[in-house]
């Protein structure tokens, strides 16, 4: 079953003679659970993919459908909701907040849409996050791996329908690295969570079920793996 549709999308900044296309008439389907890398080289359009599967920015055509929604349908605000429900954010530099400790970053996005914290997910996340004896740190107490799970954590808060990860490991050494893929891949095989990365590393990309790869803006790889 799919769970999230991409249909000839293209995104184009600037007009004219200075105009340049990031992503040109893109089109795939995602299934619910699985695990997709998409790859590419730096300028690639892979980043700014993630960010049109996300609602992060607007295309200058076709569409993104998630759970058969189009999403760019809604206004600002209506899609800004939607972003805080439906899809979590992992980004390369963790933009937590700073003065917020680790269960109130991680619990952010519920708040901020006026619903009670699920404590029991809440307790799973951070036991199988292990931030357990964290929870009451700044993110200036914690290592980057740490802070990395942190945003991990406030990704998954919401069970959205996609967790969408832009370069997770690109600013870690190897050993962090290896842990934080460990995490989201058990979060997709235990909590069957649709999860995308956005990767330049072909090692990560081993790990999926599936790879994508983009060059100048179009797709020119698609492949499951056995």
């Amino acid at each position: 079953m799919s769970i999230l549709s991409v249909e000839h999308l293209s995104r184009v900044y600037g007009t004219g003679s200075t105009a340049v296309t990031a992503l040109s008439d893109v089109s795939f389907e995602i299934e619910a659970g699985e695990f997709v890398a998409i790859i590419g080289s730096s300028g690639s359009g892979k980043s700014t993919l993630m960010h049109l599967m996300g609602g992060v920015d607007r295309p200058t055509s076709g569409t993104v459908k998630l759970q058969g929604q189009d999403i760019f349908a809604q206004s600002d605000e209506q899609l800004a909701v939607f972003r805080r429900r439906e899809v979590g954010l992992v980004y390369q530099f963790y933009n937590l907040i700073p003065v917020l400790n680790v269960v109130e970053n991680m619990t952010l996005p519920v708040l901020m849409d006026g619903r009670p914290v699920n404590e029991k997910r809440l307790a799973a996340l951070v036991r199988a996050l292990g931030l357990t004896g964290r929870e009451e740190n700044l993110p200036n107490q914690l290592s980057g791996g740490q802070q990395q799970r942190v945003a991990i954590g406030r990704a998954l808060m919401n069970a959205p329908s996609v967790v969408l990860a832009d370069e997770p490991t690109g600013n870690l050494d190897s050993k962090n690295s290896a842990e934080i893929m460990s995490l989201l891949r058990a979060s997709n095989r235990e909590f069957k969570q649709t999860l995308v990365v956005i990767t330049h590393d072909e090692d990560i990309a081993l790990m999926a079920d599936r790879v994508i790869a983009i060059e100048d803006g179009r797709i020119v790889r698609d492949e499951r793996r056995a």
